[in-house]
């Protein structure tokens, strides 16, 4: 979280995760304006990510090692519209 923050931000990476396995944490951060800001689950302990439409992590589903809700979680997310859309706009863009 120090050294490769350092060159993620010079190299422009705008989200990465942090898993801190022994202090069974994660932390997802997001470039805002320049400096990297923690991104926050909603009330259900989902964080979205901005960069790719349809990345759903239910944090602390993950931490507790239950899997199940992880994987219905993302699912969900990539079936919404925001990712079909991402989606669309990859394929139009190899075209």
């Amino acid at each position: 979280m120090g050294s490769k923050k350092q060159v993620y931000r010079r190299n422009g990476v705008r989200e990465y995760i942090v898993w801190q396995s022994y202090e069974n944490q994660l932390a997802w951060f997001q470039l805002v304006e320049g400096d990297y800001q923690l991104l926050i689950p909603d009330e259900r302990g989902i964080i979205r990510s901005e960069v790719f439409p349809g990345l759903w992590l239910a944090v602390n589903s993950l931490l507790a090692k239950d899997m199940v809700p992880v994987l219905e979680v993302l699912q969900v997310g990539v079936q919404s519209s925001e990712h079909q859309a991402f989606v669309q706009q990859l394929t139009a863009q190899k075209q």
